[in-house]
């Protein structure tokens, strides 16, 4: 999945998860601070995620600084996928 493919895919997530549209969002966008993301919101953004792209999240290896950013959420996914592209 490619980059640009995997920001839209966690866009829809967050829309969907936070029930309202959630479009245009930069890298660097901070997803507690500026999307008001609550950790009710994180269960719901991972499991999304999770359907979405076929990863499997561990928990014992998801830190808070994941999900900090767009960046930093993305980049977690990205290492989840090669990984689970490693196993298959």
């Amino acid at each position: 999945m490619e980059r640009q493919e995997l920001l839209v895919v966690i866009e829809k997530a967050l829309s969907e998860v936070l029930e309202r549209p959630i479009t245009g969002l930069k890298e660097e966008t901070a997803l507690f601070d500026e999307l008001q993301l609550t950790s009710l919101a994180v269960l719901g953004l991972l499991m999304t995620v999770e359907e979405a792209t076929g990863i499997s999240v561990d928990p014992e290896k998801l830190d808070i600084d994941h999900l900090r950013t767009m960046r930093s959420f993305a980049d977690y996914v990205e290492v989840a996928l090669r990984e689970e592209e490693g196993t298959s």
